[in-house]
């Protein structure tokens, strides 16, 4: 896993900040935000008050340490410049707001986008859940778009886009491969796993027998929380965290986002969603947010006991679902 993260500073920013904004323009501070496993993420302020955001990628900037990414894989480490702006191009063309994108710095591994200052969505249905209504509408509007955008294979958009095929014969497949590798794994580290393993493994083989072949996949952001969600100034929802864009299908999203918006997931409610899928994807996504923040939790990851609060409501969610 990665040692602390740098401090990336005024000087050290300020020639991706004049080849992105300018040279008359001069970068005053470097604020780095919250968030960001897997990238640095810093505000640009500037001299005539305006500001921008430097995403950088770089083994110095993820707490993940240098997984290996397989392309090929649609659950590979999402992290880089190419599926990034792979990401952005495919999301403007299907008409989903995600920060303008300003800059391309591919020998740094940088890019600059717009700022959005407005705050979270996250944050928007905290304060006033009712005045947040219209941005989470917004966003239920983007998931129909995203929908619409279907293609035969499965996998990252960079790969499906350009002619590639991903490992395995089926999302579903690919789900429950996932989801026994972390059954696997989790058992080596928490003994409550180690007990139900059997029953875990057999309700996964249970419920991955139950999916009929799907022909078409769709648009999908894959981690989709109110804490992806930026608002413009217009209050409109922006997706950001996008470089696991893939095509997949639709119930892997819509199981994620019904875990993190609750009981504003009514808004976001999709129909023709197929109950066989969100079964097997309800297991296997607990099991993935067991197995990911324990992983996570092998690094120097600052947010420790937040993490560890994921894994334990997860844990108890994956086993409540086996229970005998």
């Amino acid at each position: 896993m990665n040692p602390t993260r740098p401090r990336r500073t005024v000087a050290d920013l300020a020639p991706l900040a004049r080849a992105a904004l300018g040279p008359h323009r001069a970068l005053t501070a470097v604020t780095r935000l919250r968030g960001g496993s897997k990238k640095g993420v810093y505000r640009l302020a500037l001299d005539d008050s305006t500001t921008a955001v430097a995403y950088l990628w770089s083994p110095d900037e993820d707490y993940w340490g240098e997984p290996e990414d397989d392309p090929r894989d649609p659950f590979s480490h999402a992290s880089g410049l190419d599926l990034f702006t792979a990401s952005h191009d495919r999301l403007a063309a299907a008409g989903v707001r995600t920060p303008r994108l300003l800059h391309v710095d591919r020998a740094a591994g940088a890019a600059v986008v717009e700022d959005l200052r407005d705050g979270s969505l996250e944050e928007a249905l905290r304060r006033d859940p009712a005045a947040a209504r219209t941005a989470l509408e917004g966003l239920g509007e983007a998931l129909r778009e995203l929908r619409g955008c279907r293609a035969d294979g499965y996998g990252k958009v960079s790969l499906i886009d350009n002619g590639g095929s991903s490992y395995g014969t089926s999302c579903a497949r690919t789900v429950a491969d996932r989801a026994l590798a972390d059954i696997a794994e989790t058992a080596g580290r928490d003994p409550r796993v180690a007990a139900a393993r059997e029953r875990l493994e057999a309700a996964v083989r249970s419920l991955t027998a139950a999916v009929k072949p799907r022909a078409s996949h769709s648009l999908v952001h894959g981690e989709l929380g109110p804490d992806h969600v930026l608002l413009d100034a217009d209050g409109r929802a922006a997706l950001i965290d996008i470089e696991g864009l893939m095509y997949f299908d639709a119930e892997w999203e819509h199981v994620f986002l019904r875990l993190r918006f609750g009981a504003h997931y009514d808004a976001l409610r999709a129909p023709g969603l197929d109950e066989d899928r969100l079964r097997l994807y309800r297991l296997a996504m607990h099991l993935d947010l067991v197995a990911g923040p324990l992983r996570l939790l092998d690094g120097d990851f600052p947010l420790t006991e937040s993490i560890r609060g994921i894994a334990e409501h997860n844990l108890a969610e994956a086993l409540s679902l086996v229970e005998s």
